[in-house]
Formats: structure tokens, C-alpha cells, sequence
């Protein structure tokens, strides 16, 4: 009895063995299926792709790299930044923010771009001032013209109107500048406190008038050495952003009766002292500060006194 029990446990051991290898069987064919199945289809995507490429980039038959590819997606990206770029050259053409050229008084054009821009920061009562100066080291009529010409130095006084617009203030200013044509007038009210704006204005306009290496304030009480001047200037002339000056931070005084009485003194905080910024007799910035100003001038923000 025992032999004929043992002799059945192995029996149904052996069909069982059987079965679970008929069904590992099963099992890796159907996986070998499903995987044949899906390196099929991923080939199938793989050719499409390369040629969808091809056709797109007109590369024929030839297969593509991932390499390639990216190469190919930088240089439109770098076409699309191109052609932006493009754009924006013709609209500021169209502002007038690019090389303009003069004329000469015969009529012909003259490409040279001016070396420096000077604005002489004059008031009303200092007519003498004025005629020194000209006297002096700026010239006046056929003079002036020359050494625009020859050295590309533009020179030109720089004055507001008067606070009674039309008065004998505005009326002799204006004969001044019917008989030199060296006068830039500003549509401000000349005062003592508008310095800063009056700063600020001549350097928005002048680069509006003249596209100049350099752009110069200069006090009505300074004699300038031209030639020193151009010299200067000229060693620098590599260099986009140039600042050529002296600079200061001074007092803020919150103290109405005080004659530098600054109205937005509480801007300044506990310390009552300026920013530091460019101060004195004369200073010279670069084009491209000036350029920097005139296209945010609505933006710049003047104070009293510094």
C-alpha cells in the first residue's frame, strides 16, 4: 500500500512540473511577442521621424543625428532673434537714433560725425559773458562754422525763457540769436533752481540735433582750450560709456528760508545728503549717456539744486 501511494505522489509531482513549464513556455512566447512587437513599432516611428526631417529640412534620404537636429533648431531660433533684431534697427532708424549726416554750406553732405557737443549754460544779464567767450575760444559766424567743420567741436549757448513770456527778457534774447545763431533756447522758465532740468534738457536735445561722440556742459564763466579739448576727448573715443568730470554729494537743506532749500528734502532719509552725481564747472559724458537720456528723459527725475 505504501509503494502504491508513493508511486502516485510522483506521478501528479511530474504532471505538475509539466504544467507550470507549459505555461512558463506560454508566457515567454506571448513576451517575445509583445516585445518584437514593440521595437517594430519603434522603428516604424524612427523612419518617419527621419523622414519628416528630411522632407522639412530638404536633407534627401540621409539620416540625422540628435546633433544635427539641435543644430538645426538653434540656427531658426538664431533667425527668428534675427529678423527681432532687424526690426528694431528700422524703428530706430525711424526715431532717429542712428548716425545722421550734415551738410556743409555749399550744400554738400558731409558724413563726418561731430566730435563733442558743447553747451554753454548762460542766463539773462550775462550778454558780456557771451561775447567773451566768443571772443575767446568759440567763435562766432564763419569761425563758429569752421571749427565744426574742421574739428567737429559744436558750441552753443543754452538758455531758458523768460517766467513773462514775450518780455524784454525773451525779446533781447531772441535778437542774440537772429544775429549769432549760436544760441539754443530751451522751453523752460529760466530760474536758478531749474539748473539740474536745464542740464538734463540741453544734453536730450543736443543728442536728438547731433550725433556726437561726446557731449559737454560747460559754465559761462570757463575758458575752454579747444585743442586740449579734442585731445582729451579723442584718446577716449573707443570707449561707449565715459563720464569726464567731477562728482559730489552734498547737503540736502530742509529749512525753507535757507536759499539751497530742496522741496523733496524727506526723499533723502535721515542722512540729508544728494546722491552723488556730477557737479562742476564742466564735465564731459559719452554719446551713449546722452543718447541714454533723451529716450528717458520722462523717466529722470531732477532735483532743486544738485
Amino acid at each position: 500500500m505504501q509503494s502504491k501511494g508513493s508511486s502516485s505522489m510522483v506521478s501528479s509531482m511530474v504532471f505538475r512540473t509539466r504544467i507550470s513549464s507549459l505555461l512558463i513556455s506560454m508566457f515567454a512566447t506571448f513576451a517575445s511577442f509583445y516585445v518584437a512587437g514593440r521595437l517594430w513599432q519603434d522603428a516604424e516611428n524612427r523612419v518617419y521621424l527621419i523622414k519628416e526631417l528630411d522632407r522639412i529640412t530638404g536633407l534627401g534620404q540621409s539620416a540625422i543625428s540628435v546633433d544635427d537636429t539641435l543644430k538645426i533648431i538653434a540656427c531658426r531660433e538664431q533667425h527668428k532673434k534675427l529678423s527681432a533684431l532687424e526690426m528694431d534697427l528700422a524703428a530706430a532708424r525711424q526715431e532717429g537714433f542712428t548716425s545722421k549726416t550734415s551738410s556743409d554750406t555749399d550744400g554738400a553732405v558731409s558724413k563726418r560725425r561731430p566730435l563733442v557737443v558743447i553747451g554753454v549754460l548762460t542766463r539773462f544779464g550775462r550778454k558780456n559773458n557771451r561775447d567773451a567767450i566768443r571772443k575767446a575760444w568759440m567763435g562766432s559766424g564763419a569761425t563758429l562754422k569752421k571749427l565744426e567743420n574742421e574739428k567737429g567741436i559744436v558750441s552753443r549757448f543754452v538758455i531758458g525763457r523768460s517766467a513773462n513770456r514775450g518780455d524784454s527778457l525773451d525779446r533781447s534774447i531772441d535778437d542774440e540769436y537772429r544775429q549769432t545763431n549760436d544760441l539754443m533756447i530751451l522751453d523752460q522758465v529760466e530760474a536758478p533752481g531749474e539748473l539740474p532740468k536745464k542740464a538734463e534738457m540741453f544734453f536730450a536735445l543736443a543728442a536728438d540735433r547731433w550725433d556726437a561722440e561726446f557731449y559737454a556742459k560747460v559754465n559761462d564763466d570757463v575758458y575752454v582750450n579747444i585743442d586740449a579739448l579734442g585731445a582729451t576727448l579723442t584718446s577716449h573715443i573707443d570707449k561707449r560709456r565715459v563720464y569726464i568730470g567731477c562728482m559730489k554729494s552734498g547737503e540736502v537743506f530742509s529749512e525753507p528760508s535757507h536759499k539751497w532749500y530742496e522741496p523733496d528734502w524727506w526723499k533723502f532719509g535721515d542722512k540729508k545728503s544728494y546722491f552723488r552725481h556730477a557737479s562742476g564747472e564742466m564735465y564731459v559724458i559719452s554719446g551713449a549717456l546722452a543718447k541714454f537720456i533723451s529716450i528717458n528723459r520722462s523717466l529722470l527725475r531732477t532735483y532743486a539744486h544738485d
